[in-house]
């Protein structure tokens, strides 16, 4: 159905319809509106009556398959939790990794030699990834990496200063919580899904070079260069996360064997919470046909059950980048013999429920497939980052450049959030690969290898599905909700 669009500036839009709760601003140009399928989607979101002030959309925001709300979008809630507002897999996330690398050390062969290892060594889809302990499961739950730097003794410099909340989400979580919160099975499954790239959706590792400042006096304070060799990897939290969301959200699975892994949690599952836990599968079950959200008050026993899993599921985020992280440094070490000196710029989630104060209110920020980009007066207390705001990294396709940013202090119409991403276009462009030997061809005549690419979706990673990167960046400029600090451009993409 046509919706009346008002238009508030070159790149910012608003709609509102006699449904709509609150009003949705898009920060979108013309070119970037999102279809009409898109709009029935925010238009039902903010019509729930949950949300506080208004919704907010990036200008990668696009529809998804089998989701409620469109991704690359905002909202804010007073008191509420919804678990449905966000992907299924909390803390899928991004992390910029700076090297000491140099042209001498990444000649064409050593690329080729160092990532056909990587593919080992950084797998996308396999059963096991690196094995920990039943032990380390529980401690990531509750206190996020630090228990895995220590297991793993990893070289990463900046690791736990400069991964968003210090690695972890929980707050004075027991052991207890999380046994009556997550099936004990989940958490035995936990043990061998880590370390494991992904093969859902567009998550990779990718080795780019600084290839122009855009904000020289920033990207001296972050130790950035041109020329300068980085990695910027793309991964969430795996199955722990799937499974521990999916117990609390009205989703139709979309594989047997999650249906087969819920059910068997739930006969196996002993909490002490089992009072809430029943009423709670019956809401559930409720709602998986309903087009209202379902709702967890903050207050109740299952928000706290919730929020206690939710937390605990994006530590796992966390964790695996910090496992692949140290899975990568290892693979250079031994395939260039040469240590890279990894230092990590910044972690940043950007599938997460997180408490912020906003329009004088204390609200539940959910941010799906959106980061964080606080500016320098939300930073305070970092010793960079309140200097410069927080960074924000926006890849496109697999073969197009990407920027690194900052957030900026004049952005409360996205909630302080940046795009995480472009997002895709309504229709393709008409040179689009439609086979593989097609977006080799394109790749390479773009200087840009491609590894592993066992799916037959990874031809979707082609540029030509993907908004343009710098129609986005100009955008978010002009809405000042980030500052850019430096262009790079991919050499070489690990992908599923």
């Amino acid at each position: 159905m046509p919706y009346q669009i008002n238009t508030l500036s070159a790149h910012k839009k608003k709609f509102q319809t006699n449904a709509m709760q609150v009003p949705a601003v898009l920060h979108v140009s013309d070119d970037l509106m999102p279809n009409d399928t898109t709009l029935e989607e925010i238009e039902k979101t903010a019509s729930s009556g949950y949300l506080f002030h208004h919704f907010s959309a990036l200008s990668d925001v696009h529809s998804k398959k089998g989701r409620k709300n469109p991704a690359g979008t905002v909202i804010a809630t007073e008191n509420f939790f919804l678990p449905q507002i966000n992907d299924t897999a909390p803390n899928c996330g991004m992390r910029f990794l700076k090297s000491n690398l140099t042209d001498a050390d990444l000649a064409p062969e050593n690329i080729d030699k160092l990532f056909n290892a990587l593919i080992k060594q950084i797998p996308t889809k396999t059963y096991v990834g690196t094995k920990i302990p039943q032990s380390l499961v529980m401690d990531i739950c509750r206190k996020g990496i630090e228990p895995v730097m220590q297991y793993f003794n990893t070289k990463t410099k900046n690791e736990l200063e400069n991964t968003f909340k210090s690695g972890n989400f929980s707050e004075n979580v027991s052991e207890k919580d999380i046994l009556d919160s997550i099936p004990k099975l989940f958490l035995h499954i936990g043990k061998y899904r880590l370390g494991i790239l992904g093969a859902a959706g567009n998550h990779f590792l990718d080795l780019m070079k600084i290839t122009e400042l855009k904000d020289p006096a920033i990207a001296k304070k972050f130790g950035i260069y041109v020329g300068q060799y980085i990695f910027l990897m793309h991964t969430g939290s795996g199955l722990f996360g799937q499974y521990a969301s999916y117990f609390y959200t009205p989703k139709k699975k979309e594989h047997l064997s999650q249906q087969i892994i819920l059910k068997l949690g739930k006969l196996a599952f002993k909490s002490s919470q089992s009072a809430t836990h029943q009423a709670l599968e019956k809401k559930i079950n409720d709602y998986k046909n309903k087009s209202e959200y379902i709702a967890y008050d903050q207050n109740s026993p299952e928000g706290k059950l919730f929020i206690t899993a939710h937390r605990a599921a994006a530590n796992h985020g966390f964790a695996n980048r910090t496992i692949l992280t140290n899975n990568l440094y290892a693979t250079i070490e031994k395939t260039l013999s040469k240590d890279p000196q990894l230092d990590l710029l910044y972690d940043m989630p950007h599938v997460f429920i997180d408490q912020e104060e906003h329009f004088g209110k204390k609200v539940w920020v959910h941010r799906n497939n959106a980061s964080r980009a606080f500016g320098p007066q939300k930073m305070d207390g970092h010793p960079i980052f309140s200097q410069t705001g927080e960074p924000a990294f926006i890849p496109s396709s697999m073969s197009t450049p990407a920027y690194l940013a900052v957030g900026t202090d004049n952005n409360e119409s996205t909630f302080f959030s940046s795009a995480h991403g472009t997002g895709r276009k309504k229709i393709p462009s008409e040179d689009k690969a439609t086979t593989k030997e097609a977006l080799f061809q394109k790749m390479k005549a773009k200087n840009v290898k491609l590894y592993n690419a066992k799916s037959s979706g990874v031809i979707m990673q082609d540029s030509a599905y993907y908004k343009d990167i710098d129609e986005v960046i100009a955008g978010m400029e002009d809405n000042k909700i980030i500052k850019v600090v430096a262009k790079m451009e991919p050499l070489a993409v690990l992908m599923y």
